[in-house]
């Protein structure tokens, strides 16, 4: 198969090009002199437009550093040129790397260890988001923000399919139930509309399996294949994928996607971050008609699920640390992250000490909902993100069949197994 996931900050360049550059990593920064700084990252152009304010605060509380922005348009692009900057010696001082990526870089010697560096609380940081960050008891990078994917749901389509109870008031009182939620799903489907949609990425699965009470990995062997709760819980998801009932948001016919089966009332729930935020306010809608819930469990108590993220690092070979090193707190702080997610921003922070930036606006209704996914999730693993492309071939190639019942759940998972323990050996 040759068909990448759309899953919005996960689309890779090819895995013989990552090996290639980061063998031959070596060399100092791009930076052009004692007192510059450069970092950068991925965006269009509107969305690089967010980083203008805590750049001006920088430079007004730095005048001493020059700072220099190099972007690049899209994620696909990112990190090959990265790479090759790298490879180089032309690399910029900061700059992002996504989490599918991060861990291979700290495995390739090229990124700057943090603990004892930074002048950031680490402790205002959710320790299970930093997992992936980690390797050999160095931290080598922090998230600059994160997007939990909380489940957005339509009330108007709820309505329509004959649905009176709350999802968010059914959560409020550990009555959220895997049953509940499958018969919400099944009343939207026979009432003629999509009963919740997902994109196919590590978080997905992965929290399908964690909802469930089952258990992706033990240390860095896979063993969802051989965990009774993990089959049970992606066979129950897979069946309804098979039907219908749920629908995979990459494999959406061209011209229909899922923000505007949302907005137009054809869906009932949407698994997506805070910038759906964007998605509802731009379409015109009645946005009080939009609310979000957690993933639902057996049990209808919360349970972890994977928060997706990028992380911000430093050039091992940069010419000027210290200011390097000034640039990454000032981005990460508080001050920092409220400077580039306030007013409707895209993201959730990755600080505690900024959460009123979800909440300042009372919207969504349930807004807390974000925070307490994000304190209570975990990133990617270790051992999958640290294989350059793995994490996106198991969604392509394994979950996308599994999902439109072209394998059965044990093949898959036990396929999977057996690929992880190849390429992460």
């Amino acid at each position: 198969m040759n068909t990448l996931s759309r899953r919005r900050f996960a689309q890779i360049s090819s895995l013989s090009l990552a090996a290639a550059v980061l063998a031959g990593c070596s060399g100092s920064s791009g930076s052009s002199g004692a007192n510059t700084v450069t970092w950068s990252t991925w965006g269009s152009p509107e969305e690089l437009k967010r980083y203008d304010a805590v750049q001006e605060q920088f430079k007004k509380d730095h005048p001493e550093v020059e700072l220099v922005f190099q972007p690049t348009a899209s994620y696909s692009d990112y990190h090959s040129k990265l790479l090759t900057q790298l490879s180089s010696g032309t690399a910029p001082d900061v700059f992002y790397v996504g989490d599918d990526r991060i861990a291979s870089f700290i495995r390739n010697g090229v990124l700057l260890p943090i603990e004892g560096e930074t002048s950031l609380d680490l402790d205002s940081f959710n320790s299970s988001l930093l997992d992936v960050a980690r390797f050999e008891g160095a931290l080598y990078a922090l998230p600059n923000d994160c997007n939990p994917d909380c489940l957005w749901f339509d009330k108007e389509a709820l309505k329509a399919a004959g649905i009176t109870e709350d999802p968010a008031t059914l959560a409020a009182s550990d009555q959220w139930t895997t049953e509940a939620f499958f018969a919400m799903t099944a009343k939207l489907k026979a009432a003629g509309l999509n009963g919740a949609c997902y994109w196919n990425y590590w978080g997905t699965h992965d929290s399908i399996i964690s909802c469930g009470g089952g258990k992706v990995y033990d240390g860095d062997t896979y063993v969802a294949n051989t965990d009774p709760a993990s089959v049970k819980a992606l066979e129950e998801y897979a069946t309804r994928f098979r039907s219908g009932e749920l629908i995979v948001a990459d494999l959406l016919p061209e011209g229909t996607g899922e923000d505007s089966l949302l907005v137009t009332h054809q869906l009932g729930f949407l698994a997506a971050g805070r910038y759906t935020i964007g998605t509802i306010e731009g379409a015109g809608v009645d946005k009080d008609l939009y609310d979000i819930v957690r993933w639902p469990t057996p049990d209808g108590a919360a349970a972890p699920t994977g928060v997706a993220a990028s992380y911000l690092a430093i050039n091992a070979k940069t010419k000027n640390k210290a200011g390097a090193l000034a640039f990454y707190d000032t981005y990460l702080s508080a001050a920092g992250q409220e400077l580039r997610l306030s007013e409707g921003g895209n993201a959730v922070p990755s600080i505690t000490g900024a959460d009123e930036i979800v909440l300042a606006d009372g919207y969504p209704a349930h807004a807390q909902t974000m925070l307490d996914m994000r304190d209570a999730g975990f990133s990617n693993y270790p051992v999958e993100a640290a294989v350059t492309d793995l994490s996106n071939e198991i969604a392509v190639e394994y979950m996308q069949p599994l999902y439109q019942g072209k394998a059965t759940t044990q093949e898959t998972l036990d396929a999977i197994a057996a690929l992880v323990a190849e390429k992460a050996s």
